[in-house]
């Protein structure tokens, strides 16, 4: 099985996760590790996919330059793909106030009197098993099949394009959802989120003032 490590990103990376990258146990033979660099996260991802596809890769570990991970991640989430998933996900926070998991549910766009507005809630207390459906996450720390990105791309086109003021993962989701794709989150797989510190999912009160400037979860 040919398995792409795919990671979209500017310039640099922070020291922890080429700390994690560096400890990750690989799965895949051969495994390769795509940096796509690039101010546009959604163009960085179109690329990774259409590499993948054409480079006849078999799964994607999606892996964001702002995350930090324990080395099993990859054959955790690698078990998920035998066992017949064809999306999974860890379980990370975002590093904003307030601090929640990045996996959402009932994702809908609502007629308002200024227009459309997209409307992504949160899962506030995500089911206590082990893995569980969402409707749609951040791609913090994913693991797809080579065969739901073709899917998606010959159905859509570009896959992580943004869509109704949806994100390009979202958006991704969404549309991997109407082709009859289930996407799962593994909550046993705790992942950091890098800001100024380390977020974990158990970091829900606390968050400096320093890291308002942040937008992105």
């Amino acid at each position: 099985m040919k398995t792409m490590i795919a990671i979209p990103c500017m310039d640099m990376v922070p020291a922890r996760f080429a700390a994690s990258l560096m400890e990750l146990r690989r799965v895949g033979d051969p495994c390769t590790a795509c940096f796509s660099m690039g101010s546009l996260i959604y163009d960085s991802r179109n690329k990774i996919a259409r590499a993948a596809i054409e480079g006849g890769y078999d799964r994607v570990l999606w892996l964001d330059s702002d995350m930090e991970f324990q080395p099993d991640l990859m054959e955790q989430l690698n078990d998920w793909i035998i066992d017949g998933c064809y999306f999974v996900s860890g379980l990370y926070a975002s590093r904003k106030e307030p601090i929640r998991p990045v996996i959402f549910k009932d994702i809908h766009v609502e007629d308002t009197a200024e227009g459309k507005k997209a409307v992504v809630p949160f899962y506030e207390d995500y089911p206590k098993e082990v893995i569980f459906e969402v409707e749609a996450c951040g791609f913090g720390a994913v693991m797809t099949t080579v065969k739901l990105l073709r899917d998606v791309t010959e159905k859509y086109g570009l896959p992580f394009t943004p869509a109704m003021g949806f994100g390009e993962d979202i958006a991704f989701c969404l549309r991997a959802r109407e082709l009859g794709y289930k996407l799962w989150c593994d909550s046993s797989i705790k992942l950091g989120h890098i800001g100024t510190k380390t977020y974990t999912v158990d970091d829900r009160t606390q968050y400096p003032t320093a890291c308002e400037e942040f937008k992105s979860y």
